[in-house]
């Protein structure tokens, strides 16, 4: 009997690969295998993503989709390097983060910067190491320090997943409340694109767009989260104030006096 795709395990794992490259030059040229090791993840569709590991042995950078078949045919599963060195270095790392993330939520700002520290020099491009040192600073009013991670995070090539929407929107909740608010829109309009049809995450880009003085934006964007979710009270009232301070654009005030009433 044929195994179903439920029955099936899916891939996850460390896996090595053999990349023929070449050393030298002219006549001196010569070409040697290297050996590569990737951490692989299949995904509920049935996609596989693979990650490499960096000199801490812990998934680091940007993952990359691979083809079924030339997975199988060339990656190779490696199970004791995944328990004797993958495994406990993702482990201790992610306890480093829960330490960080505990001092933080008790206003222990201090501590929490040294251990963020301690896991970014395991892996420097970690999201959720990265997001909470910003978010340590931002608490602390260190708004050039918190500037300095927030561009690294835009231009870090890591994979963001729905997972880190709830960090997005926190660190834009905090860019806001420290009246960074370019910063605040360009980190909700990345939310966005990891969950477009998130309600709240609408209401939190047009209050950032308001205190740009962006009346369209902000309106675009409150009327999208009604659209999700009509019994939105807080992005309801923010409409009729906008209506009664005579703030909608003048091509929507007749339209939104239409709606909410």
């Amino acid at each position: 009997m044929a195994e179903t795709d439920a029955q099936r395990a899916r891939i996850k794992g460390v896996f090595s690969c053999e990349r023929i490259a070449k050393v030298g030059a002219g006549a001196t040229v010569r070409k040697t295998t290297q050996t590569m090791y990737w951490f692989a993840d299949e995904d509920e569709e049935g996609r596989i993503w693979i990650q490499p590991l960096n000199p801490n042995y812990v998934p680091s950078g940007p993952k990359q989709e691979i083809p079924r078949e030339e997975f199988l045919e060339g990656y190779d599963p490696e199970p004791e390097f995944y328990s004797t060195k993958v495994y406990p270095s993702i482990r201790k790392l992610n306890q480093t983060i829960a330490k960080a993330e505990r001092h933080r939520s008790n206003g222990e700002t201090y501590s929490a910067e040294m251990e963020y520290g301690n896991a970014l020099r395991v892996d420097e491009e970690n999201i959720r190491a990265n997001f909470g040192l910003g978010l340590t600073y931002l608490e602390r009013g260190e708004t050039g320090k918190a500037d300095n991670i927030f561009q690294r995070l835009i231009k870090m090539e890591a994979t963001f997943e729905a997972e880190h929407k709830h960090l997005f929107n926190d660190f834009g909740i905090n860019l806001r409340k420290n009246e960074m608010y370019d910063q605040a829109v360009e980190y909700y309009a990345k939310a966005l694109e990891l969950s477009p049809n998130d309600e709240n995450l609408h209401y939190n880009m047009a209050r950032a767009c308001f205190a740009r003085s962006d009346i369209e934006k902000t309106v675009e964007h409150l009327r999208k989260a009604l659209t999700l979710n009509k019994d939105l009270e807080i992005a309801q009232k923010f409409l009729i104030y906008l209506k009664k301070n005579n703030l909608l654009p003048q091509k929507l005030s007749g339209a939104e006096s239409t709606s909410s009433e």
